[in-house]
């Protein structure tokens, strides 16, 4: 790897970025950050506390959605990627994904 190239940008970041800025109601709230270690790339998502069930869906659904569509972004890329939802308390948001 690149020792120049910065990990913390990328189009799995900026596709996340984009698409929750168009589903919430505080866009200027969002934050997201990228990582990437050897277990692959890790997007982490902040939101306003008012927008997290936007970005959890019903059941789950909305952020199962995104998840899919960051792991064929990243299967483009021969990549692994995860997405993060924090909640507006720290804590991590757990959807059942064993449903996908």
């Amino acid at each position: 790897m690149d020792a120049t190239k910065d990990v913390s940008q990328g189009p799995d970041r900026d596709f996340v970025e984009f698409i929750v800025k168009q589903i919430v109601g505080h866009p200027e709230a969002v934050e997201v950050s990228r990582t990437v270690d050897e277990m692959g790339v890790l997007i982490t998502l902040r939101v306003h506390k008012d927008d997290m069930g936007k970005i959890i869906g019903k059941s789950g659904q909305t952020a199962k959605s995104l998840r899919i569509l960051l792991r064929v972004i990243g299967s483009k890329n021969n990549a692994r990627v995860n997405l993060k939802i924090v909640e507006p308390d720290g804590t991590e948001v757990k959807v059942d994904e064993s449903t996908m």
